[in-house]
């Protein structure tokens, strides 16, 4: 039973762990959330560890919206026994200092190192005890390592689990992969809470912000443009963008085809686009932060990853007025509820189907696209995931 005074919001400390703010939702949705609830009552300070090499930094966002942050750095997603021993001291003399009421996680590491620091935490100041939670903004246990590292994985959520008082999904199906499957927590435990974005700027694109944003990537006004935004990562599977895209450049042989963002297979992506005589027609742009251009360029924005918690990229595509296709992995169908766009994992010839669909019925695709744009909206405004996380703390807390 956790006590805690009846003025529940007013003064409440909240610790906010994540492993690194690496360009993607978790780090969005973690940033945003610490400055939405500071004009509720929250104080809430953030600790960020560092972001591997080639994932893109959005520390940025710190500044940007006047968040109280700690950086650790021995805190990394990749496995280092002695900084991830020395991450775990650190984390709990922030918490003797800060008294946090809430400790919330994000992302695997931090919900690792932080839950166990909380753990200690409450063992060592029974009178101070903090209210342990954790976000699975997806998870990784399918696809990113072998067989003997995602059992030892399980186990280890499994028993912290045990000590969180509430589990967080941003998605129904991301909720029942980690109960059902993998028989972590209960589905009592679990709240659903999806994701939420700051997607203003990208519900005002218009018709001129589109042929302004053709003229900035100085593409042709009448070609189609198929785009994806993401890590050059295994998990995200460029490789079968590329596929698709081959696909349908042999339909439409002016088609251009973007693909924002860095990792360390774009050298080997680029020496694929070559192999399948795309490399007049496949544009790497690296990291962009005008992602309201980059959208309003775009015909179709295909999603092609092996895994995804929610995809944010697509959510902003769709926000931005754009038409998708996806394959059917983790909380796609959350985001994307069209059974027409939505491909099973490594069919490369349903997915081109279903661009080239798009592509030729003009009306089809701006249905598509307003519908998605619409859902988008009043599923995941930041706004809505403030007013969850709020109700929720208050209810933990009373």
């Amino acid at each position: 039973m956790i006590h805690r005074r009846s003025d529940a919001t007013a003064g409440t400390r909240v610790l906010r762990i994540i492993t690194r703010l690496n360009i993607g939702g978790p780090s969005i949705h973690a940033v945003t959330l610490s400055s939405a609830l500071t004009p509720l009552g929250f104080e809430t300070r953030l600790l960020h560890g560092r972001v591997g090499a080639g994932e893109g930094d959005m520390d940025y966002l710190l500044q940007l919206e006047h968040v109280e942050s700690t950086f650790v750095p021995t805190l990394q997603r990749s496995i280092a026994p002695m900084a991830d021993l020395r991450t775990l001291l650190a984390l709990l003399r922030h918490m003797r200092r800060f008294r946090p009421h809430i400790v919330h996680t994000h992302m695997a590491k931090a919900g690792l190192l932080g839950r166990s620091a909380a753990c200690l935490f409450n063992i060592l100041h029974p009178r101070s005890r903090a209210i342990v939670i954790h976000t699975y903004h997806g998870h990784v246990l399918d696809g990113y390592f072998s067989r003997t590292m995602t059992a030892m994985f399980i186990g280890l959520e499994r028993m912290l689990a045990r000590v969180s008082d509430v589990l967080i999904a941003v998605s129904p199906r991301v909720r029942d992969e980690l109960v059902q499957r993998h028989h972590i927590g209960s589905a009592a435990q679990f709240q659903v809470v999806p994701l939420g974005l700051d997607l203003d700027a990208y519900a005002r694109i218009d018709e001129d912000d589109r042929r302004q944003a053709r003229q900035a990537l100085d593409l042709p006004p009448n070609v189609p443009v198929v785009t994806t935004v993401g890590r050059l990562t295994a998990i995200k599977q460029h490789s079968l963008f590329l596929d698709v895209a081959h696909r349908i450049a042999g339909v439409h042989p002016h088609a251009i085809f973007l693909i924002a963002g860095d990792g360390e297979l774009r050298s080997d992506l680029e020496a694929q686009a070559e192999r399948l005589g795309l490399s007049s027609r496949v544009r790497f742009l690296g990291w962009r932060r005008d992602l309201t251009t980059l959208y309003g360029a775009t015909d179709v924005f295909l999603l092609t990853s092996r895994n995804e918690g929610t995809p944010v990229a697509l959510i902003e595509a769709m926000a931005a007025g754009v038409a998708g296709v996806a394959t059917d992995v983790g909380g796609v169908r959350d985001v994307l509820d069209d059974p027409d766009l939505v491909r099973p994992f490594g069919d490369a010839e349903g997915l081109a189907e279903s661009v080239l669909r798009l592509l030729r019925d003009p009306e089809r695709r701006a249905a598509a696209a307003d519908s998605g744009r619409r859902a988008s909206l009043a599923r995941f405004h930041f706004r809505r995931l403030r007013d969850d996380i709020a109700a929720l703390y208050r209810t933990l807390l009373e």
